[in-house]
């Protein structure tokens, strides 16, 4: 419930503060005082759009402040809680919207929030009804929603029959999403695969080894230098047991080191500290006999082979062809190959997910075309009974004859099912039934949601569970007047039992029967809202009815709708 609504520099309103009390408020003024202003100040409250040429002219800025009693709203508590907002200890909660010409803020319970979660909070606890929204009821989409709307408070298996629908709608929509990203993907995804499969072929054709190309270029350089290696080595052996030197004197290193050990034993005859050298040079003499042995065998085995060079020289021509065509290392191509081959894996998958994905659909599309038709069902009986309550109170509000229907049409699925939805108002007995859409006046198009809000009202009322949010209502009562606006007054008030009721009104059939009334006045430069009751009241209703509030049959006639309300 709206507890007060200040509003500072906003149009022509310098300062006011709106209390708003339970049950059913009216507000009153001549027009150009700035009942309009209210209005604009509630869409701000509800995150509505700033606009820059609603600040007084003059002022930098304007100010929204609601007060709002979220006693038994555990839901917008919890929005509150989930911001860091304060909750007072009486269960209100301040909601605040400061705007200059360039940026706007807003405050929930003291802390700043996005405009979207003041949205959300003032979305939960208010409905504003004006004639923007007398539009959109022309829309078949906002036909829908209100007929939904109904059903689910007044069919016990409506909102489960609609959640289905939508679950499965939703289901089909997931599952179409990833077939046409396989089916889109298809081309580029079979020529990925291609090339992994030919890249892998050819590696398993080469079948390189671990260490392989090290060791064939190894073998290549042996076998393109065998006459420079023979004569190295055979240079070493020859080294090793003797050569015929320039001079004629033949040496060698073995010759030459048992020399030396001869020389150290005679020696170590007489200083024993030599024995250990003596058999340190016969040791070397050992390791140099067998050097000279292993040189022998080299120089035996070290033959030309151009054929086997040919074929060393073709194999290290292949791996490194493999390896300029992959762009890598040979080292690198295990690895490679390995991740390749789980991506072919899965790309060869894809044929298989495609299919797995058409007969998931096929399944899901004869479920949803089952839920479609149980949600017409279920329609056809909301639109019939809907259409049977908000008749009768288009009798109660002066259209004793009317008649609201309510028609379903078969359309392609979509997200809301496959009924196109059609309110029809029947004006009166012998005439044609007019579309909400085209050709129904204001005033009636008034009557009609004013019948279809009451009818919502009383239906939800019987849901312990739910909450009804304050309904405010802006000149609902545009085109009606006489024993038509009594009545409308009446329901208004009789929804005021259901709820908080906001009207801005021109009509005294109306505002007599508000528990509340404000009104809404311009002196001079500044605009004032105030509570009025007893004689003030009297003479608002009479300057309502006449235009002027001085005159006796005005206050009389005041007293008595007042009294009659």
């Amino acid at each position: 419930m709206l507890i007060e609504l200040g509003i500072q520099n906003l149009g022509v309103i310098a300062d006011a503060q709106l209390p708003f009390a339970p049950g059913f408020t009216v507000l009153t003024g001549e027009t150009g005082a700035g009942k309009t202003m209210v209005l604009n100040a509630l869409a701000l409250l509800m995150g509505g759009k700033n606009n820059p040429k609603l600040i007084r002219q003059g002022c930098e800025s304007l100010a929204i402040e609601g007060s709002w009693d979220v006693s038994g709203w555990p839901d917008v508590q919890a929005l509150v809680q989930q911001v860091g907002g304060e909750i007072d200890d009486d269960g209100s909660v301040i909601g605040s919207r400061l705007a200059t010409a360039a940026r706007s803020k807003a405050l929930l319970g003291g802390r700043v929030v996005p405009q979207a979660t003041m949205a959300q909070f003032t979305g939960a606890l208010a409905t504003v009804h004006g004639q923007a929204d007398q539009v959109r009821l022309r829309t078949p989409s906002r036909q829908r929603a209100a007929l939904d709307e109904y059903g689910r408070s007044a069919q016990p298996h409506y909102a489960e029959v609609l959640s289905r629908y939508q679950e499965l709608w939703e289901s089909q929509a997931i599952l179409q999403a990833q077939y046409e990203t396989l089916t889109n993907a298809a081309a580029q995804r079979s020529r990925e695969a291609e090339l992994l499969r030919l890249s892998l072929t050819d590696i398993e054709r080469v079948a390189p080894l671990s260490g392989e190309q090290t060791e064939l270029a190894s073998q290549a350089a042996r076998l393109t230098n065998v006459e420079s290696l023979r004569l190295a080595a055979g240079q070493a052996h020859d080294a090793m047991v003797g050569s015929e030197l320039p001079d004629g004197d033949a040496a060698s290193a073995t010759l030459l080191i048992e020399t030396a050990r001869r020389a150290l034993v005679q020696a170590a005859t007489d200083d024993a500290t030599l024995t250990p050298l003596a058999e340190r040079a016969a040791e070397v003499g050992y390791l140099v006999a067998d050097l000279a042995t292993e040189l022998a065998s080299y120089l035996t085995g070290l033959d030309a082979d151009p054929e086997q060079l040919e074929i060393v020289q073709a194999r290290l021509s292949e791996l490194n062809g493999l390896a300029r065509r992959l762009g890598m290392s040979l080292d690198a191509i295990p690895e490679w190959a390995d991740a390749a081959a789980k991506r072919l894996l899965e790309l060869d998958n894809d044929e298989n997910a495609i299919t797995t994905i058409e007969t998931q659909l096929a399944a899901v599309r004869v479920e949803l075309l089952a839920a479609a038709g149980a949600l017409t069902v279920a329609r056809q009986q909301a639109a019939t009974s809907l259409a049977t309550a908000a008749s009768a109170e288009l009798a109660g509000l002066g259209m004793k004859d009317a008649e609201l229907l309510i028609s379903l049409a078969k359309v392609e699925l979509g997200a809301a099912g496959q009924d196109l939805v059609e309110f029809q108002l029947l004006p009166h007995r012998g005439a044609p039934p007019s579309s909400l859409s085209k050709g129904v006046s204001g005033g009636e198009l008034s009557r009609v949601m004013l019948a279809l809000e009451l009818t919502l009202a009383a239906t939800n009322s019987s849901n312990k569970e739910l909450q009804l949010p304050t309904f405010v209502f802006d000149e609902v009562d545009a085109g009606v007047g006489g024993k038509a606006a009594v009545e409308v007054g009446r329901r208004l008030a009789r929804l005021a039992q259901l709820t908080q009721v906001i009207v801005i009104t021109h009509l005294p059939q109306v505002a007599a029967f508000a528990d509340q009334h404000l009104v809404v006045e311009k002196l001079g430069g500044d605009t004032s809202v105030t509570v009025i009751s007893g004689a003030d009241r009297e003479r608002e209703i009479a300057r309502m009815l006449s235009g002027s509030e001085g005159s006796a049959t005005a206050l009389s006639h005041a007293r008595e709708l007042l009294g009659s309300a």
